[in-house]
């Protein structure tokens, strides 16, 4: 029987099968044996294969072939990877430029990622109407960046709904991961395009100015209109797994754009003569926050590196 993952507490998947049943279901244990290094063999968005038994339950005997997904490493085994979810036509990574802060280091790491493995991304910029006139001149120029280097950018607040009339069309007959920090408003959102979810959410942590998570496990909801969104816990940081450094510039869309002048091929852009990206950082044409984002990927030995101060 053939089906694909719409929940992952853990130990159980949750398989919606071809005929529209829902089945509560666990892995064959060799599935940890195949050497997948992930924390996570199954994803929310996997299609797989599950055999029944007379409990009610099943077992998920094979997982298909992803078309693309979204991984990072996981927190507390550094070797390992966790993958986010599976099989997704885009992702909406959610973004506050306060309340809490969402670093241009962690949304650059993030989209590396996504074009690393072909997932299309959307930045939406939540929290709108709390921000002062400063914060809203400091989001405008994230804007401006992102959009430049070719990524579509959304401005919303869940809060009130506004921005919700151009994003609930972007919704439609796809699936859409939701992901970001803590506490930027995805259950907010969620609550605002299914007020049937009725998603938990939690006041931002003063001290620190973080978000405390609310969702602890991954989820697929159903669309009215036709489509799903894909709800994940918060993430702190986000520490990019098994990219070679050589691949790195690729990741980076503004930056591959000009490495194409670079006088050897082979160049890491941070030391060599003739390297047309150090020009184009001299000459304003990169953003320094985004080169800092590249350096920080391409050093990246230190294991916590990637973790972001709580």
């Amino acid at each position: 029987m053939k089906g694909f993952v719409i929940k992952n507490t853990g130990s159980w998947y949750s398989v919606k099968t071809d005929d529209g049943k829902v089945i509560e279901s666990k892995i064959k244990g060799n599935f940890r044996l195949k050497g997948i290094r992930s924390t996570n063999p199954v994803a929310v968005g996997d299609l797989v294969d599950i055999v029944t038994n007379q409990e009610g339950t099943a077992l998920i005997t094979k997982i298909e072939d992803r078309r693309n997904y979204i991984i990072r490493k996981s927190q507390n085994l550094s070797k390992q990877s966790h993958i986010i979810a599976a099989n997704v036509d885009q992702t909406f990574l959610i973004v506050t430029v306060n309340y809490p802060e969402t670093s241009t280091t962690f949304i650059d790491r993030f989209l590396a990622s996504a074009e690393a493995y072909s997932v299309p991304m959307i930045l939406v910029f939540n929290k709108l109407d709390i921000l002062s006139e400063e914060e809203q001149h400091y989001q405008q120029m994230m804007i401006k960046l992102y959009s430049t280097i070719g990524y579509e950018c959304v401005e919303i607040s869940a809060a009130n709904g506004h921005g919700m009339d151009v994003l609930r069309p972007m919704l439609k007959d796809k699936i859409t991961l939701l992901s970001g920090n803590s506490g930027v408003g995805k259950s907010t959102l969620i609550n605002r395009i299914l007020p049937e979810a009725n998603l938990r959410t939690s006041e931002i942590s003063d001290a620190h100015n973080t978000g405390m998570h609310t969702t602890t496990f991954s989820e697929m909801l159903e669309l009215p209109e036709s489509g799903y969104i894909i709800d994940t816990p918060g993430i702190k940081g986000f520490g990019t797994f098994d990219m070679a450094p050589e691949e790195l510039t690729s990741y980076f869309r503004d930056i591959f754009q000009y490495s194409k002048g670079c006088k050897f091929n082979n160049c890491t852009h941070t030391h060599e003569p003739g390297c047309a990206v150090l020009k184009a950082l001299e000459d304003h044409y990169i953003a320094a926050s985004r080169y800092q984002s590249y350096l920080s990927m391409l050093n990246d030995q230190d294991e916590n590196k990637y973790r972001e101060a709580f």
